[in-house]
């Protein structure tokens, strides 16, 4: 999804990259230059589901962790709506970070903190085995009818684990499987009936999206992850705002801006930290050991960033006046603010102005929406 995945108060999932993704993306890291249905060996007979195993009651839950839980959730639905049509509509532009997605994520109680744990199983029905929370919009998941509630029992006929370290065992299960077919089949649960479901395989940007638990107005890329804080949620007034913002950082990892500045490190360390439900603010002093962006960085990224959107049916005409309100609102001067980090916004509106010029002019003559190299 890529970047569809749902955001960390999870622990554990934090330290996972694209290969984890299986799970909380949908995703399953298929190296790219693998093709997917070569060399595509008989479906085995499914094996037999063994009955669920007792699930043991949880503690209740207090209102204070629902709403949190609740809170978060309704952030990162929002976000996954928003970045499904960037991660699915650009796997061409994203080059190396190009994956086979399944097109949903799922979660267990284990996936959140501990802290929420028993909100998790109260309010979104999770215990021990992992159910679908999300399905991404035209992946072949939503078109092979993979539902939200849906308990994940068995692929090509390999159950799938279940306990603390569900997610990524699941990984592991997933990413030989998708190496060589182009359709999985999956049993779920639902209700109280099991569905055999094909699902075809969606080519699509692998980068893993979360919601970061602060109020600071940040937004960070590692290379394989898109974080975006509470903060720069809640200042974002749409959904094309927020697209905006995804598609900078997307654009980002994408062209290998962390690693080249050599300080992939610390961003990925940042993302974990404020995934967490209690970050550890020490850390986010002023800029928390990171350069601000070079202005060739920010200018490639910005103009990659206009294509991913129009690629993604954003509105692109209203990019340049948004980034200059924005930095009007989020000075440079502004502590572990996001325009400190990108803080050549003259030179960049006026890429991003060129590289709308740039579509219009594909858009009329009927090129495809590709930036030259």
């Amino acid at each position: 999804m890529t970047g569809i995945g749902y955001g960390r108060t999870m622990k554990r999932a934090a330290r996972m990259l694209p290969l984890a993704a299986a799970v909380l993306l949908g995703a399953c890291a298929l190296p790219p230059q693998i093709e997917p249905g070569a060399a595509t060996a008989p479906a085995p007979a499914p094996a037999a589901i063994p009955p669920q195993a007792q699930q043991p009651a949880q503690p209740p839950a207090s209102p204070a962790d629902i709403q949190r839980l609740q809170d978060l959730v309704s952030q990162q639905d929002r976000l996954y709506r928003v970045a499904a049509p960037l991660l699915i509509n650009n796997s061409e532009l994203c080059r190396s970070h190009a994956r086979a997605l399944l097109g949903f994520r799922a979660k267990n109680r284990f996936s959140y903190s501990a802290e929420l744990s028993s909100a998790a199983h109260h309010l979104l029905g999770l215990d021990e085995r992992l159910r679908v929370t999300g399905v991404i919009p035209n992946s072949g998941a939503a078109r092979a009818g993979i539902q939200v509630g849906d308990v994940l029992l068995a692929v090509e006929g390999k159950a799938f684990p279940e306990g603390e370290q569900a997610e990524s065992q699941a990984a592991t299960l997933l990413a030989p499987l998708v190496a060589e077919k182009k359709v999985l089949k999956l049993t779920v649960l639902r209700a109280q009936d099991q569905l055999a479901l094909d699902v075809p395989l969606t080519p699509a940007c692998a980068f893993n999206i979360e919601v970061g638990n602060t109020d600071l107005v940040n937004a960070y890329g590692d290379g394989f992850r898109v974080l975006l804080t509470r903060g720069m949620l809640n200042t974002l007034r749409n959904d094309d705002e927020v697209a905006y913002v995804l598609a900078r950082e997307m654009a980002h990892n994408v062209l290998g801006h962390a690693a080249r500045m050599n300080q992939q490190a610390a961003v990925g360390g940042i993302i974990d930290n404020l995934a967490r439900l209690q970050p550890d603010m020490s850390t986010m002093t002023g800029m928390a050991g990171l350069r601000p962006v070079s202005p060739d960085f920010d200018s490639a990224a910005d103009r990659l960033a206009i294509y991913l959107l129009a690629r993604a049916g954003y509105n692109i005409e209203r990019a340049a006046p948004f980034w200059r309100r924005f930095t009007a609102q989020h000075p440079v001067s502004a502590q572990n603010a996001y325009s400190a980090l990108h803080p050549a916004i003259e030179r960049r509106i006026g890429g991003i102005e060129q590289a709308v010029r740039d579509i219009r002019n594909r858009r009329a003559n009927g090129r495809p929406l590709i930036p030259a190299p």
